[in-house]
Parts: structure tokens; C-alpha cells; sequence
């Protein structure tokens, strides 16, 4: 039997024990389980058949929006040190954001275990629920340029989350906010380009890839912008590994059958690889010359 030592310290009880040579302190007040919820967080997981493999298809789903929480609020940390002129703070948060997206990459390995046949037992349950209802997902490509009014209309029903969508749609994007800071910083950036609608998607421009071109040719200069530029480029380096493993995924679990939520599946994977949050820093590796 273990000898437990109780004392009380400012009027909470504190328990001491010795288990495997080890010293243990707990106490009555905040702990490991509370503190994290963890009672309610192993019991959010409702499954709708008994099929063996459901379980794991939602705790990667779940597992998935949290890192998508993660994202998004590590972003908004980075959007508000841009909004008031700082740039070398983001960078640690931009490699932590990269660190998540490599991790979120790597978990589709998981689902990729599941074959078709063991899908196929319970995808009938799922009716129309799909990914393409991630409503975290979504306000994550808002915040980095995707804008696309019409993918809101599927949240038109939860009216919480449909505005939250709204406001961040109608929102500037990181890329705004940094074009912004550019043209603070006298940088040449076209006047139709800051004052806009930002509901709409940004159109690439040449005056932005010259910009960046100068900024990179002269990289000691602007050594604190060539690097968040990197951060940017990275950035959607690894969301674009993300979006090709996605569908890679799909596909060696569906084919290429119509998506549970009536989208064309790997078909409409596939087109978002051609999409860009930040088209001229991809450019401008092309047309860049020697300095």
C-alpha cells in the first residue's frame, strides 16, 4: 500500500506519495485531466454504425480541426504583429504553423490505412457529412487569400459560424495586410491593390512580382522582409503538401467516386493544387535574374 502524505496549502489539500522510488505531488485543484478536459474530450467521439474502422476515421478528423484551431490561431497572432509594423516577431510562429501543417501531413498516413472495402462498410452512415464542412478549414483559406464567397452557403444554417465566415471573408488576408506593410514601407504597391473589396480574390499583378524581385535581389537590404517572405513561401509550400496528400488519400480509398457530400471527390482535390495564396513569390522564381 502506498503511504499518501495530505497537507493543505492556501486552502487547497495537496497529496504526497512515493511510487517507484519516484516523488509525486497532486493536488485538489487544477490537474492533468481537468485542465486539458479529458473526460469530455475521449467522450466526443459519437459514432454512428459499429464498424471497427469509423473510430479511427474520427479521431483523425477531430484530431485534424484541432490542429486546424492551432493554425488558425497562431495566424491570427501573425496578422495582428503585421498590422502594427512587426515582422520579426511572426517567424517563430511561422515555423510553428509549418511544424503543424507537416504534422497534419503526416496524419493522413493514418487514414490511408483504411482500404476501400473497409470504408465502404460505413460510408453510407456518413449521408452528406463531409470535409467540404469544415468550417475552420474554410476561415483558414479566407485568412490566406482563397476567397470564394459561394463556399459559405453550406454554413448558411448555423448562423454563429456563418457570420464569423462572413466577417473574415470580408476581411483583409495575410497577403493584404503584408502588401499593406510593404506600401508603408514605400514600397510601390498599387493603390487598387490596398483599397479594394476583400471579399474578392486577389488577382496577381506585375508591379507586386517586381516588388518581391527587387526584394529578393537585394536581400541584405531587406534582409527582415526576404525572410518573412520565405516564412510566406513555406508556408504554402507545406499547405499545398497537405492538399496533395489529401487527395492521394482519397484516392486510394474512394477512386474516383463523387465525394460523400455530393463534390467531385478527387477531381475537386485535384484543382485546388492549382490554387495560390501568394502567386508572385512562385512567379518571381521564374522570371528572378542574376543579381
Amino acid at each position: 500500500m502506498v503511504d499518501i502524505k495530505k497537507s493543505t496549502k492556501d486552502g487547497i489539500e495537496v497529496f504526497e506519495a512515493e511510487i517507484n522510488g519516484e516523488k509525486i505531488i497532486w493536488d485538489s485543484g487544477l490537474t492533468y485531466n481537468s485542465h486539458l478536459q479529458i473526460e469530455k474530450l475521449l467522450s466526443s467521439q459519437k459514432l454512428i454504425s459499429d464498424k471497427p474502422n469509423e473510430m479511427m476515421f474520427v479521431i483523425v478528423h477531430q484530431s485534424m480541426e484541432l490542429w486546424l484551431k492551432l493554425c488558425l490561431h497562431e495566424l491570427n497572432i501573425i496578422i495582428e504583429l503585421i498590422k502594427n509594423d512587426e515582422i520579426k516577431k511572426p517567424l517563430k510562429t511561422f515555423d510553428r504553423i509549418s511544424a503543424i501543417q507537416r504534422h497534419m501531413t503526416q496524419s493522413w498516413e493514418i487514414l490511408a490505412t483504411l482500404t476501400p472495402t473497409d470504408f465502404l462498410t460505413f460510408r453510407d452512415y456518413l449521408k452528406k457529412a463531409s470535409g467540404f464542412q469544415s468550417y475552420q478549414y474554410r476561415e483558414l483559406e479566407f485568412k490566406l487569400g482563397n476567397k470564394n464567397k459561394d463556399l459559405i452557403i453550406v454554413h448558411r444554417e448555423n448562423k454563429g459560424v456563418y457570420d464569423h465566415l462572413v466577417q473574415t471573408l470580408n476581411s483583409p488576408s495575410l497577403y493584404d495586410e503584408i502588401l499593406m506593410y510593404l506600401s508603408r514601407k514605400n514600397f510601390k504597391i498599387p493603390e487598387e491593390l490596398i483599397n479594394r473589396d476583400w471579399s474578392e480574390p486577389y488577382q496577381p499583378h506585375s508591379e507586386i512580382e517586381s516588388v518581391w524581385q527587387e526584394i529578393y535581389q537585394e536581400s541584405e537590404r531587406y534582409w527582415d522582409i526576404y525572410m518573412l517572405a520565405e516564412r510566406l513561401t513555406a508556408l504554402e509550400y507545406y499547405f499545398q503538401e497537405w492538399r496533395f496528400k489529401h487527395m492521394k488519400t482519397v484516392s486510394r480509398v474512394i477512386g474516383n467516386k463523387q465525394g460523400t457530400g455530393g463534390s467531385a471527390g478527387v477531381n475537386y482535390l485535384t484543382k485546388a493544387l492549382d490554387l495560390s495564396f501568394f502567386p508572385e513569390l512562385w512567379e518571381m522564381r521564374t522570371t528572378m535574374k542574376n543579381s
